[in-house]
């Protein structure tokens, strides 16, 4: 059944407040959310400094956002099968294993993109 409630500018003005709410609890519990903060504020700073275009900056201060967002996501799936139960289950580890490799893969493009750009500031090529 449907969730009835506010509407309109409320329910943007509420939904504000329960993101903020999700941003505390997410740097207070999570070790992993606080570390990709600092490293997407870094990135973002180095994405400045080795860009050669507007799209090669765009793409290199998105993706740190990104894999921080998929954090966050990750995190918001384990904590759901931790309240679920502490006990094993296939299921349950599967849904943590899969979170855990939607942020593995975005570190790993954000690290390709980032030692791409790397080498072409390095050598001095303009593709």
């Amino acid at each position: 059944m449907a969730k009835t409630g506010v509407g309109g500018v409320k329910r943007i003005y509420n939904a504000f407040f329960y993101s903020i709410k999700g941003f505390k609890a997410a740097f207070k519990h999570e070790a992993a959310v606080r570390q990709e903060f600092v490293l997407a504020i870094l990135l973002n700073i180095l994405a400045y400094f080795i860009s050669d275009s507007l799209a090669s900056f765009l793409i290199l201060f998105i993706l740190p956002w990104i894999t921080f967002t998929v954090e966050i996501l990750n995190s918001a799936i384990e904590a759901v099968v931790d309240r679920i139960s502490d006990d094993y289950h296939e299921l349950s580890g599967r849904a943590k294993d899969l979170g855990s490799a939607a942020v593995f893969v975005l570190l790993c493009l954000t690290s390709i993109a980032y030692i791409i750009a790397l080498i072409k500031y390095c050598i001095g090529y303009v593709a």
